[in-house]
């Protein structure tokens, strides 16, 4: 239950932060402060201390990592500047909006591609174990129940 409240108040301080962040960023282009982006950076580092308070996971602390890593090819950061860098080309060759498109969505093509890939790795090995498991076992009882209905519901239909 600790658990789920935390969610809440974390979900509830980022829907917050939204508008909030918005409106920082618009006083900062009207009125120009001492440093660009003071009230914005302000409201970040104000979220980045609350998400310190509320410390969602912390019940995982005391428990060793897992085996899960984070391909830093893949993070929001590294996404959006690989996108970004191919805004940035194109609008520097001269391009279109519809180039523009079109780029971002070979680029986009391309991260379902390298992702999707390493995906359907792991459910191939998994139904390769399914099936090697079939020939082991052999036919469950369930199955050759379904099987069966099957067989029964075809022959009434020819009859």
């Amino acid at each position: 239950m600790v658990f789920q409240l935390k969610l809440l108040l974390d979900n509830l301080r980022d829907f917050a932060l939204v508008p909030i962040s918005l409106v920082a960023a618009l006083i900062d282009l009207v009125y120009k402060g001492e440093r660009e982006g003071t009230l914005f950076y302000k409201v970040l580092r104000w979220g980045a201390h609350s998400e310190e308070v509320i410390d969602v996971y912390s019940a995982i602390e005391d428990h060793p990592p897992g085996d899960f890593k984070v391909n830093p090819n893949y993070t929001v950061d590294a996404v959006i500047a690989r996108l970004e860098g191919v805004v940035v080309r194109e609008y520097e060759k001269g391009g279109t909006a519809a180039s523009m498109k079109a780029a971002l969505d070979h680029a986009i093509d391309q991260l379902h591609r390298e992702t999707k890939e390493k995906g359907d790795r792991v459910r191939n090995v998994v139904a390769d174990a399914a099936d090697k498991l079939r020939i082991t076992i052999g036919t469950l009882p369930n199955e050759q129940k379904v099987e069966g209905a099957i067989e029964k519901e075809e022959n009434e239909g020819q009859s």
